[in-house]
This record gives structure tokens, sequence and C-alpha cells, in this order.
């Protein structure tokens, strides 16, 4: 006597519903697609007043040569001179530091600008940035 299996599988799923979802996403996916190329335009506030210009900031910059020697350019441009090609020697640490400290605390920002040859030692930049660093000043190294 032979026994027959009445458990029977079936490959059908529910396609009708998975082609439902694929129909959706297309729709949703052009809709997103289309409205995303639209500019929307946008009317910004205007001013009532006219602003101010900023006031002009003086900083005082330290140049030190190839011969590890300082300079210093006062003012806020170098107005067309390249502090590199500046025609006095310099000065020593020594014969800057109270003059440069007297015209950085001037300034309410008390930022101080160091520029230097590529030439020049290491230590000679670090000795201003050590001055800057006790004093709470903010220096801003500059290269060329």
């Amino acid at each position: 006597m032979a026994i027959e299996r009445n458990n029977k599988i079936k490959l059908e799923s529910g396609s009708v519903s998975m082609t439902d979802l694929v129909f959706l996403l297309l729709i949703f996916f052009i809709i997103a697609s289309t409205s995303s190329q639209k500019n929307t335009p946008v009317q910004l506030p205007q001013p009532k007043e006219q602003l101010k210009p900023a006031r002009e900031t003086v900083i005082t910059t330290v140049v030190v040569t190839k011969d590890n020697l300082y300079q210093m350019v006062l003012g806020s441009k170098e107005e067309g001179n390249n502090p590199f090609g500046l025609k006095s020697k310099g000065a020593s640490y020594d014969q800057i530091r109270d003059f440069l400290i007297q015209q950085v605390e001037k300034t309410p920002e008390k930022k101080l600008k160091i520029a230097g040859a590529r030439k020049a030692n290491y230590e000679a930049v670090f000795q201003i940035l050590a001055l800057s660093k006790a004093r709470g000043w903010k220096p801003v190294l500059s290269y060329e």
C-alpha cells in the first residue's frame, strides 16, 4: 500500500503585493525627482539702514630677517611695501622689545603679525612668540 503525501509546497507568492510596492516606489521617486528641480524664490529682508564699514584694525608686524634681526612695520597695510624688502637692517630683540610692547598694547585687539625670512632662525621667531604668549597677545604667523 502506497502512502501519498498531501503536503504540496505552493510556489506562488504574493507577487501582486510586490508589484504594487514597486509601482508605489516608482511613483514616489518620479515625484521626488521632479520636485527637487524646481527653484523656489525666497525674498530676504532688506536692511533698513546703511551699515557702517568696519573700522580698520591696526596690526603691528614684526619681520625676522635672514640675519635674525627684527624690523617693525606699523599700521594695517604695508602700502605696497614687501616686509622682506625693507631697507633698514633691523635691530636686536633687546632693542625692539620695549617699543614692540608699547605698540601692541595700544591696539584694542592686541594682535601681532610675525613674518620671517626663510633663512631666519627658529629661535628668533620663538622669542617673539614667547613674548606674545607672556603678554596675552594674539600672534599671527605670516609666511610667503
